[in-house]
């Protein structure tokens, strides 16, 4: 019995333990060729999920003019975002009135996505 105990063992290998080299000579160990990206995949599934979200809150819970910045400032739907200054020339308010907007915006979002998180 022992003997069979000892040979089971000693099929054990651990992941870290180095099973060879690559081609830059640095040793490779199992748990560089078994590690999967499941974490990473996770991540990036929520990031997609807040991403959709933010979307629908920024149609559902900013007023146009809240929307109007918020989509300039960052970039939304496919345009680069700006400075604030630029906005402010665009619509013909100052750049301070687009930071407040901007703040009060990004408030309501913020609000709005926590009470995501609570349900």
């Amino acid at each position: 019995m022992m003997l069979r105990s000892e040979r089971k063992r000693n099929k054990e290998i651990s992941l870290n333990e180095p099973i060879g080299m690559d081609k830059e000579g640095n040793t490779i160990s199992l748990i560089d060729v078994v590690e999967t990206d499941d974490i990473d995949t996770l991540d990036k599934m929520e990031k997609e999920e807040d991403i959709v979200r933010v979307r629908e809150y920024v149609e559902k819970v900013l007023t146009d003019r809240e929307k109007e910045i918020i989509v300039r400032r960052y970039g939304l739907n496919g345009l680069a975002p700006v400075t604030q200054k630029k906005v402010g020339t665009d619509m013909g308010i100052s750049r301070s009135y687009v930071s407040r907007i901007e703040k009060k915006a990004l408030e309501k979002l913020k609000k709005a996505f926590d009470n995501t998180y609570l349900t």
